[in-house]
């Protein structure tokens, strides 16, 4: 335990003592807020619109659903938003330690590839989460004018967070296997669009396949949490994605000291 928090601070550290950081969460924000802004601006401008035309005829205003018109769509949006930041908060992992040669320092010092494993991963996940937890201030404003229902938000930052840990997990797989970090982001990209676009083309194909291709879809399994569903079903999905990222990486890694011994 003492070694894998050794490796978690270290991390960490070498994430907020540079600049990396500070520009993902930055450009993280300001894109989230950007989208926040507009989508928030059409659901008001969709109430005003609405209430004329209640007061026009004399009927009594609809009630329009913030969580379903405005909530919702954000937290899709922001799904999107990790899928293009988060290969660039896992690129350097392990292609760093390769690049710099420091990857031997740590393959012969007294700690698990295990616990290295971890201990990375789990410092890109505390990155993540102080990116989703800034986010959580849109949220606020909407409490301060408004009154939406607590139980989707928190539901759907849940599965944020999932969905986070998946992206993750294979992004630290990829960066294992190369040396240039551009490669794994890139590879990483690639590999989750693959996984998001897959449920795309159910439609395309037989009714059996096409129920597969979307069980597999990251993206899918992400609906319910937004609509404030907690489904067991699409918790081990994600778990059992980051499972098998980690396990590819544990394996990479194996894999790379079994090379090196020869």
């Amino acid at each position: 335990m003492r070694n894998f928090a050794a490796i978690l601070e270290r991390e960490v550290k070498s994430y907020f003592l540079s600049p990396l950081a500070y520009v993902v969460i930055f450009f993280f924000l300001a894109v989230s807020g950007i989208f926040f802004y507009l989508i928030l601006s059409n659901f008001v401008e969709m109430s005003l619109r609405a209430t004329m035309q209640a007061q026009m005829y004399r009927m009594m205003p609809p009630k329009l659903n913030v969580n379903m018109m405005a909530i919702r769509p954000m937290l899709h949006n922001m799904a999107l938003f990790a899928l293009f930041f988060l290969p660039l908060v896992t690129m350097k992992l392990y292609a760093e330690e390769k690049k710099t040669g420091t990857i031997e320092l740590l393959m012969t010092s007294p700690v698990t590839d295990s616990q290295v494993m971890l201990g990375k991963y789990t410092a890109a996940l505390v990155l993540y989460t102080v990116m989703l937890a800034l986010t959580f201030v849109y949220m606020i404003f909407l409490f301060i004018y408004g009154k939406p229902e607590l139980g989707p938000i928190l539901s759907g930052y849940l599965g944020l967070f999932l969905l986070g840990g998946a992206y993750l997990a294979f992004g630290l797989f990829f960066s294992s296997l190369t040396e240039n970090q551009i490669i794994a982001a890139a590879s990483t990209f690639a590999f989750i669009l693959l996984f998001w676009a897959i449920g795309w083309v159910s439609g395309f194909v037989s009714a059996s396949v096409g129920r597969v291709l979307e069980y597999f879809s990251l993206i899918e399994h992400f609906d319910d949490f937004a609509k404030g569903v907690i489904d067991t079903k699409h918790i081990v999905f994600y778990l059992s994605f980051i499972f098998m990222g980690l396990f590819l990486t544990y394996i990479s890694i194996q894999s790379a000291r079994w090379r090196g011994a020869k």
